[in-house]
């Protein structure tokens, strides 16, 4: 075995990262951040769309960063969020994509159900439902007339790695997420496209985890100063499918993990899909893993919550927050004086003032609102952790799992009050970390498509050098 340097291209809601990622399994994996850059949505006369031209531009300046850093670079792999998407018109992208939180999709779920109703799409696709599931963004997309006009639909992620190398992919984490995968076994479902009048022919071929989509082209490989020969890998391009590859589980079949960013994806990693009635009544998903794993979780609002309430208060005061601050006060208001709220309740999904809607629900429940900043953070810090932990009961009974632990990854991981209460309120240990899950998963499936992991190249392996050299921070369960 040896080891080397790759390229990874983190993208998530609020921002995006390039990182280099040096790994040899013998005790190295190591992470460094050449370019940041921010990310959010822009209103449009149309609605609410992402700036993926901006994007690509920062991640082309980010890569050519890396490879003067790192001239060595082995490989790219690009990573993001799931279910949204770019009309291609030959190599022109149609507009910049909608962002999923755009209020359009809302008449596409009713023309969708009328046609397929919800169980009958679960049995098909194993999607929990989501409002803004790609499946009804596309049904908007056909009624407004716009589809009709692209050849061709590439996810974030396969449109940014097309734009890099001229080859039109779907990376099957990511496209396990549109609605529009069969669950029973990942293929595209061309029956369901021909229902709902999308033409399958704007799908491209599915792509697995560690095959190479192409080369650099000769433009972008001149742009980023990179050699001949460099190739963008695909990963598993939801960035979820890349965390839980970084999560550090010695045995999945004990342990439930936690990706905690904007959203929280609570779930475990199971064999195949648990597509019953029960699972669909709780509303629980069947996504698509690296090595043909399957993602069984539940999709809660996560630090969405706590962020866009932070930024509620800084439009009201003209003034910037300091996070840690805010959470040391709430760390010292009484669990037991604030009220829980339900965090997946829908009307926090779109932007906006957030603090207003819950108050709202407090109200409408007869519950006192809380009574100030501290207070309100406390009440979301309570409110993540029981929703975290109902969504772990609910996976294990479902899956008919006995767990031992929670794994908590991503940025919610260094969030000690979230991490302490959600051992607290769940009665599991919470192992913490890393933060970079996201990332590091991203490497490892690059530094095994590279042959650097030898013959041991599992995912057990990849967790285990995770687990050297990134310890997780332990929090028990309080009585």
């Amino acid at each position: 075995m040896s080891g080397g340097a790759v390229a990874a291209v983190d993208l998530g809601a609020t921002s995006g990262r390039v990182m280099i990622g040096r790994v040899d399994p013998r005790g190295t994996l190591a992470l460094e951040q050449v370019a940041r850059f921010p990310n959010g949505p822009i209103r449009l006369a149309s609605g609410l769309h992402w700036d993926l031209t901006g994007l690509y531009a920062h991640a082309l300046r980010g890569l050519a960063e890396a490879f003067r850093a790192e001239p060595t670079i082995a490989s790219i792999g690009i990573d993001s969020w799931a279910v949204d998407y770019a009309l291609m018109r030959g190599d022109r992208m149609l507009g910049e994509p909608f962002h999923y939180r755009d209020e359009r999709n809302e008449r596409a779920v009713e023309t969708v159900h009328a046609k397929h109703p919800f169980d009958d799409l679960y049995a098909r696709n194993g999607l929990q439902f989501l409002p803004f599931n790609t499946v009804y963004q596309l049904v908007a997309e056909r009624d407004s007339g716009c589809l009709a006009l692209a050849d061709r639909i590439l996810l974030v992620p396969d449109a940014l790695a097309f734009q890099l190398t001229g080859a039109p992919v779907a990376e099957r984490t990511n496209a396990s997420t549109t609605g529009l995968v069969r669950v029973a076994d990942g293929t595209w479902d061309t029956e369901l496209m021909a229902a709902l009048g999308l033409d399958a022919g704007q799908f491209p071929s599915l792509v697995e985890p560690g095959d190479v989509i192409g080369e650099l082209r000769p433009t972008v490989r001149d742009e980023v100063g990179a050699s001949r020969g460099i190739e963008v890998v695909a990963v598993g391009s939801h960035d979820t499918a890349s965390a839980v590859v970084a999560v550090p589980m010695a045995d999945p079949s004990t342990s439930a993990y936690i990706s905690c960013g904007t959203w929280g994806l609570v779930g475990l990693e199971l064999p195949a899909p648990v597509t019953t009635d029960a699972a669909r009544e709780a509303n629980f998903t069947n996504e698509g893993g690296v090595d043909g794993r399957v993602r069984f979780l539940h999709n809660v609002m996560g630090l969405w919550l706590l962020s866009e309430s932070v930024r509620q208060w800084e439009r009201e005061t003209g003034q910037s927050l300091d996070l840690p601050t805010l959470l040391a006060d709430a760390s010292e208001v009484p669990a037991d004086s604030v009220a829980v709220f339900d965090a997946n309740d829908p009307r926090f999904l779109a932007p906006g003032n957030l603090p207003g809607r819950v108050a709202q629900w407090y109200r409408e429940h007869g519950l006192p609102v809380p009574g100030n900043r501290a207070a309100f953070t406390r009440a979301i810090v309570e409110s993540l952790a029981e929703a975290f932990a109902e969504a772990v009961r609910t996976a294990a009974s479902l899956a008919e799992r006995s767990l031992e632990a929670i794994h908590i990854v991503g940025g919610g991981s260094l969030n000690q009050l979230l991490c302490q209460r959600t051992a607290d309120r769940s009665g599991l240990p919470v192992l913490a970390g890393p933060v970079e899950a996201t990332a590091l998963g991203n490497v490892l499936v690059q530094a095994r498509a590279q042959g650097w992991f030898g013959e041991d190249a599992s995912l057990e392996s990849m967790r285990d050098l995770v687990a050297r050299t990134h310890a997780p921070r332990r929090y028990e369960p309080r009585g």
